[in-house]
């Protein structure tokens, strides 16, 4: 440790009376032996005794040389004793010893010589066991080194709470050299720290011997003035080896960073537990207005003080709801929470009422763009914007509103509405981790709202086959996470017959199906929803692949002479394994970790509606990170390029490091889908996921 010698206060200085043994010397047990000029031992110490094994009756007058040293070594003895005696030069080392038992034992020395007020010569020998003195060093050397090079700063206060010695780490944390450190308590050294909790509970230390662990202590030092840290100090009471009180030993952990780690994780597990309640709590019925109520039930209080859920008109009533930079949004309210009268509330559109909101309105901005608009210190210029009129901004002011986001809810590359949140009570600015938090509930509220804005749509507009066009799959299957897309034909072209399916079974498994009706019109549509509904009926009998093919194939054959090809899978994630059955279909590629992309070596079969040749079921490997990549020939054909060129370009596309599943699914379909392709696409990708 650096340390600096304290200055005498008043009442310091020797001590005095009568003192119990202790410290290193004691340790030690350093001997003391004096000889005369022909090497008799004239004093002999109790510790000479203890060390050498011989009473002082046995060794005074005695040759120590003759007593002590073995024969061989007289000469050595007798060279160095008449060295020290002659020219007074001392001498220090290690030294074989014989003990009184016969043993040879390992002495460290340090001899010199003495003279009397008589101008008498005598020797002077102080001696120690070796092993003793050795292990002493290295313990002192070993605490030493740590202390100076740990990177936690270690202190010594005396019994008055005054630095005696710091080490490197504490200079740093304090911003100080040692020397400003010794002779002087906690609270002046560190003005800007909470050092009386430290010095009361360093006080309980030395009067008890219980050490105080792990408290903190919170503020600034030198070294950072102008930021506050948190520490981890912990106190121990400092005693020699005969229990005599020395002082407390202090311990100094920054933990700014963990404490910040912590305060995010519990922030995080907010987030989590948030999303959790939505995700039980919305989506409970395929009611437009009751599961935009559900999600703005979920973000108050929690997120916002006034929730509002707002869906494009056009959106609602199923056309495009692209918008220009100069239009104007037509928007229906369909949620506000809460509903206490406030002044926030009532400049809020109530539920059922559809309103204009001019082009430089910021919920336009969001719906416009499908990005998030945040406001994190609302300003009174601000207020115009967020507002639908001048007179809903007053309200607004007179409410206190000072945080503003909003939110754009998308569902399958389409923007829907906002999620509109504004703070008016809880202090707090919209910041970062609210980003995330009102983005994830946007993202999974946005999926259910599009279910049943289409279920709704779908009720007065041919359910079976806008449900056929526009597949949907559970957001949660057992063992396995899945993206897909559906990309419908060009605007030209009649409607298309390709499909997936991603359907639970018993036993957490998940049947995953991918087809394509021959044809074009809304004669292979209506197919494509017939088969896909005999799919699911068939998949809950827990057929095997093969033999629900074969069902699949008579069906088709039933339905004016069409033809289909489909793959269809069933993964159990207990047994990590996929079987599946191939009926004239493109085959899946497989995605593992560490390994190149590949195409599954399936045996083809014939297309459903054939008839007359069985199927085979293939049982595949399917571990935990693997993906199974399911498709139509609409992804990967063109009439430029051969369908294995196109196929190795798939699988090279595929190639390296895992990303979201919807990433990779806009991916692939903005790289492969060529434009002058006029067929229809479905595409599925499933991941396994390790089970809890």
């Amino acid at each position: 440790m650096s340390a600096a010698e304290a200055p005498v206060a008043e009442g310091d200085g020797p001590a005095r009376g009568a003192m119990r043994p202790g410290g290193l010397l004691d340790v030690l047990g350093v001997a003391s032996v004096v000889l005369d000029t022909d090497g008799r031992i004239v004093l002999w110490s109790p510790q000479a005794e203890e060390l050498f094994g011989y009473t002082a009756q046995e060794a005074l007058g005695e040759f120590a040389a003759r007593l002590m040293v073995h024969e061989r070594h007289l000469d050595l003895v007798g060279t160095l004793f008449a060295d020290v005696m002659r020219t007074g030069q001392s001498w220090a080392g290690g030294f074989p010893i014989r003990h009184k038992d016969g043993s040879t034992r390992v002495v460290e020395f340090r001899n010199m010589r003495l003279l009397d007020d008589r101008g008498d010569v005598y020797a002077l020998g102080l001696a120690a066991d070796q092993s003793t003195v050795r292990r002493l060093e290295q313990d002192v050397a070993l605490s030493e080194r740590m202390v100076k090079q740990a990177p936690i700063g270690y202190g010594v206060l005396d019994i008055r709470l005054r630095f005696v010695s710091v080490n490197p780490a504490l200079e740093r944390i304090s911003g100080l050299p040692a020397a400003e450190h010794v002779g002087r308590t906690p609270r002046e050294v560190l003005p800007l720290v909470e050092t009386e909790a430290l010095e009361a509970a360093a006080r309980r230390v030395l009067e008890t011997g219980t050490p105080s662990i792990d408290d903190v202590l919170v503020g600034r030092t030198a070294a950072d003035p102008d930021q506050d840290h948190i520490w981890s100090h912990s106190l121990y009471r400092l005693e020699d080896a005969m229990g005599n009180v020395l002082g407390v030993a202090v311990s100094l952990a920054d933990i700014t960073e963990q404490y910040r780690a912590s305060v995010e994780a519990e922030r995080a597990r907010r987030r989590l537990a948030v999303i959790a309640d939505a995700s039980a709590r919305i989506g409970t019925t395929l009611e437009l207005d009751r599961t935009a109520c559900e999600l703005a039930e979920v973000a108050v209080p929690e997120l916002a003080d006034v929730v509002a859920v707002d869906l494009l008109e056009a959106v609602v009533e199923g056309r495009p709801s692209t918008l220009g930079p100069s239009e104007s949004a037509m928007i229906r309210a369909f949620a506000l929470r809460p509903e206490d009268g406030s002044d926030a509330v009532r400049a809020a559109d109530p539920p059922g009422h559809m309103a204009r909101y001019a082009p430089d309105r910021l919920v336009t901005e969001c719906v416009r763009s499908g990005e998030v608009v945040l406001v994190p210190q609302v300003k009174d210029e601000d207020l115009p914007r967020i507002a639908r009129s001048p007179e809903a901004a007053v309200l607004l002011g007179r409410a206190g509103l000072h945080s503003y986001l909003a939110v754009p809810l998308i569902a399958r590359g389409e923007v829907l509405g906002a999620l509109d949140l504004k703070r008016t009570r809880n202090p707090a600015p919209f910041d970062e981790d609210d980003l995330l938090l009102a983005r994830e509930l946007a993202s999974r509220a946005a999926v259910q709202i599009d279910n049943a804005r289409w279920y709704q749509n779908a009720r007065n507009t041919a359910l079976t086959l806008q449900r056929s066009l526009l597949p949907s799959h559970p957001p949660v299957t057992t063992g396995l996470e899945v993206a897909s897309r559906y990309q419908p034909a060009g605007a030209t072209s009649e409607v298309g017959g390709d499909w997936f399916d991603v359907i639970p079974l018993e036993g957490g498994r998940t049947a995953l199906v991918v087809g394509d009706v021959m044809g074009s019109g809304i004669s292979a549509a209506a197919t494509m929803g017939r088969l896909r509904t005999a799919t699911t009926t068939l998949a809950s009998l827990e057929l095997d692949p093969a033999q629900l093919l074969e069902h699949l194939d008579k069906t088709t054959s039933a339905l004016d002479h069409s033809i289909a090809t489909c793959v269809y899978a069933v993964h159990d994630p207990h047994l990590r394994q996929c079987r599946i059955a191939n009926a004239g279909h493109l085959p899946p590629a497989r995605v593992r970790p560490g390994r190149p992309p590949e195409l599954l070596d399936l045996p083809t079969g014939v297309p459903l509606g054939v008839g007359g040749v069985g199927f085979r079921t293939v049982t595949v490997d399917f571990e935990p990170g693997d993906e199974l990549v399911f498709y139509t020939d609409g992804l990967v054909e063109t009439r430029r390029h051969s369908l294995d060129e196109r196929l190795d370009l798939l699988l090279s596309l595929l190639d390296g490091p895992q990303r979201p599943l919807e990433e990779v699914c806009d991916f692939l379909l903005r790289t492969l889908h060529h434009p002058d392709n006029h067929d229809d696409v479905a595409l599925l990708i499933a991941r396994a996921q390790q089970l809890p």
